[in-house]
């Protein structure tokens, strides 16, 4: 049987290589688009990605430092992406309202 902290350092370095997949996908998706909500919701993947990172240094460092920081960086970037998201739906109603009175 294959000790805790044998088992723990190849699957937290697994995590760290998902991880970073997942951040260089988002950041795909993030420069190409094509559209404002394609890009927040990338923008919001590339955020929990980086929480996932802070709790698996966490993890690998024993240093619960990590933890504060992901904490914050997940609040920060709850709220950006509400923001965001808030103003894609603002330009959508202006662009229906000029439409309307376009017509």
């Amino acid at each position: 049987m294959m000790p805790a902290a044998g088992f723990l350092a190849p699957v937290v370095m697994i995590g760290f290589a998902l991880i970073f997949a997942a951040v260089v996908l988002a950041l795909y998706r993030l420069i190409k688009g094509p559209t404002l909500p394609d890009r927040v919701v990338a923008l919001d993947m590339m955020t929990i990605a980086i929480v996932a990172f802070c709790g698996l240094a966490a993890v690998r460092t024993g240093q619960a430092a990590f933890l504060d920081v992901a904490l914050v960086l997940a609040l920060v970037g709850f709220l950006a992406t509400v923001a965001l998201a808030r103003f894609a739906e603002r330009a959508v109603e202006r662009r229906a309202g000029r439409d309307d009175r376009d017509v």
